[in-house]
């Protein structure tokens, strides 16, 4: 049930490092994206696969984790991702990519909770130096990368609290996520 994925899919930032992706399922959450819309049906996006623990390594040193918890510099060794995804878009193909990114993001991290793997979505990225290293083509602009392994925590959803909507963590490790209510984002339709 689609409800269930949603659940199921949270930004994970703690994984088993030990577990493997292959690169057939990388290919397979990509197959996904494929399929989904995109504006005026352009299709700009293009994405590197990464499982390799030496890629990973690079890719790794070049991303900011979890920007609330400032004690929090990014998983340790052996809890770090199996596999990234990195989302790029082809500037020869459009000017922009409007919501394509988010729509392949979000994609990618439903199928990855189908597979029993967890993910989380990456915009804080030193692009410059992730360029340089994985000697990406200017053509192409870094959009989002996309962390994905075995989930090595558990991640809760609770109701905001007194208007604060900052994730944290409690003594055992837990990752509380509040998230809106229902009424609260759901304005009333006003006509004349």
């Amino acid at each position: 049930m689609l409800k269930e994925l949603v659940i199921k899919n949270r930004s994970y930032r703690r994984f088993d490092e030990a577990f493997p992706i292959d690169t057939g399922t990388l290919r397979d959450l990509i197959d996904l994206t494929r399929l989904t819309p995109s504006g005026a049906n352009l299709q700009p996006l293009k994405y590197i696969l990464s499982n390799e623990h030496k890629d990973n390594a690079i890719i790794f040193e070049h991303l900011a984790w979890a920007g609330y918890l400032k004690e929090f510099t990014g998983p340790e060794p052996g809890e770090r991702p199996s596999a990234y995804i990195i989302i790029l878009h082809d500037t020869d193909i459009s000017k922009d990519t409007g919501c394509d990114q988010g729509i392949a993001a979000q994609t990618i991290l439903l199928g990855a909770a189908e597979k029993n793997l967890g993910g989380c979505m990456i915009g804080s990225i030193k692009r410059k130096l992730l360029r340089r290293d994985l000697k990406i083509d200017d053509r192409y602009e870094i959009l989002l990368v996309v962390a994905l392994g075995k989930p090595a925590e558990k991640v809760l959803i609770e109701d905001v609290r007194d208007g604060d909507i900052r994730y944290w963590r409690d003594n055992n490790g837990g990752h509380h996520v509040p998230k809106r209510s229902l009424e609260e984002i759901i304005l009333p339709l006003k006509r004349d």
